[in-house]
């Protein structure tokens, strides 16, 4: 497992005084005002304020004094050291741990590797074989378990076969 996860990247500078606005890339916006340090490039960074509306966080950082040094942000991701994070509720991952998973049937027939995760309401995870590309939601009956140390999620095959879409 990765030390370091992806939380958001910097949209833009808030404001005049170099405070940024970071897309989240967590499920609770709030989740992010708990976080005290930040890697941004190659740069560690400690939080000395933030607040969270619904779609964004707003984090005032340290070396971070005006707008000037915000824009120089814009566009990077946000990194956070995977013990500084919340910890997570049974049946929930954070998006590095499932990536590269394989995916197999309860049969144990391998579908492919999960290659990427699109949130949505239902994230999308795309699955790949191959040169093939194929995406499935990860509703509710169609992923049975997931064993981010064995990098393996099950999968229903009655379930996948009625939503597996070919791209």
């Amino acid at each position: 497992m990765q030390d370091k996860i992806v939380i958001g990247e910097v949209l833009k500078p808030q404001g005049i005084r170099g405070e940024v606005k970071v897309k989240p890339l967590v499920d609770e916006v709030s989740d992010l005002k708990t976080v005290k340090r930040v890697f941004i490039g190659d740069t560690e960074y400690k939080i000395l304020s933030a607040r969270a509306d619904a779609q964004a966080a707003y984090l005032a950082l340290s070396g971070v004094a005006d707008r000037n040094a915000a824009e120089l942000l814009r566009g990077k991701e946000v990194l956070a050291d995977r013990a500084d994070l919340p910890v997570l509720e049974e049946g929930r991952y954070y998006i590095v741990d499932i990536l590269g998973c394989a995916v197999v049937t309860e049969n144990g027939i391998r579908l492919g590797e999960i290659a990427d995760i699109l949130p949505a309401h239902t994230d999308i995870y795309v699955l790949k074989e191959g040169d093939k590309e194929f995406m499935f939601p990860a509703a509710e009956g169609v992923i049975l378990s997931v064993d981010t140390e064995k990098k393996t999620v099950t999968v229903s095959e009655k379930r996948i076969g009625e939503v597996l879409v070919e791209q």
